[in-house]
């Protein structure tokens, strides 16, 4: 995939003929991990533009699926609106929702799993997303890109990557569905405008296993057993013992998967973050689930 150099704001503005010769503000939001995200008001009107970060091949983003998902998930009524698309620079101009960005604070509040768990449902039923995601297939790529660049993988990863093939084997057993997942779900990804959520930032989005999408953001949330129950309840109407073991293999999945994508990041990202310590931590949740007395119940029960 050819690299393209990352755009200036003055370059993305004279791009869009319908700002030409109006009152254009421009401040940076804080806090992406990928990309280097802006708030652009236009004589008044606010709009969320991102702007693509260096080297985001190596993380398996698409930016044509990026653009089409973040469409369907519009269209779904849980995304923001496309409201310019230059394909060229890889930038989206979105609409700006008037909704606060989430915390795992905010989000472990009562009753949050299950509007987490509504807004998923609402997305899974929505258009079909352009491509496939599964989380074995892309740790298996990333692992490669890892060994290719350099990157500093954590201790024992590697040793415990024989139980990998033992998770994909389980979750094949009696496959779900797949629907049009997000993939990314730390908190910072849903917004609250007091009435609904909405789900931003369709990088890593495809179709998929929904269980992926219920135990990453369990895993990325911090959620407890209560509130892992109450999520799965409250998406598939009742929290068997099949379904929390799937959901459980696939937060284990989803560190195995990001731990490598941070020991990417901590190698090419020019974002000023620790992404080596989020590598670890991520790691070690893992581990501890892997490890754990439960492993071998999750595989027999899913």
């Amino acid at each position: 995939m050819k690299r393209l150099p990352v755009p200036t704001i003055d370059q993305i503005v004279a791009r869009i003929p319908e700002w030409a010769g109006r009152t254009v503000e421009v401040a940076p939001i804080p806090g992406g991990l990928t990309n280097p995200n802006v708030r652009i008001v236009v004589d008044g009107t606010p709009y969320f533009v991102r702007v693509p970060g260096p080297s985001t091949d190596l993380l398996a983003v698409d930016r044509a699926n990026e653009a089409h998902n973040t469409r369907a998930a519009a269209e779904a009524g849980v995304g923001p609106r496309v409201v310019h698309h230059l394909p060229d620079l890889d930038v989206l101009v979105l609409e700006w929702l008037p909704a606060r960005t989430m915390s795992n604070a905010s989000l472990a509040a009562t009753g949050m799993p299950t509007r987490i768990a509504e807004v998923l449902r609402r997305l899974h039923a929505g258009p079909r997303f352009a491509l496939d995601f599964d989380m074995v297939d892309l740790s298996h790529r990333y692992l490669d890109v890892a060994d290719r660049i350099g990157a500093t993988v954590p201790v024992g990863y590697r040793d415990h990557l024989g139980l990998v093939p033992r998770i994909a084997a389980a979750l094949a057993a009696r496959p779900l569905p797949s629907v049009p997942c997000h993939n990314d779900l730390l908190a910072e990804n849903y917004l609250d405008d007091g009435t609904r959520l909405w789900i931003v930032d369709y990088e890593y989005s495809g179709n998929g296993d929904p269980t992926f999408e219920l135990g990453n953001t369990c895993q990325e949330l911090g959620f407890d057993d209560a509130r892992v129950e109450e999520m799965c309840a409250g998406y598939f109407g009742q929290a068997s013992p099949d379904l929390l073991a799937r959901m459980r293999l696939q937060m284990i999945m989803s560190d195995v998967g990001w731990t490598l994508w941070a020991a990417i990041q901590a190698r090419v990202s020019t974002i000023d973050y620790d992404f080596t310590g989020w590598a670890e931590e991520r790691w070690a949740r893992a581990t501890a689930m892997l490890d754990g007395p439960d492993f071998e119940t999750w595989l027999a029960a899913v």
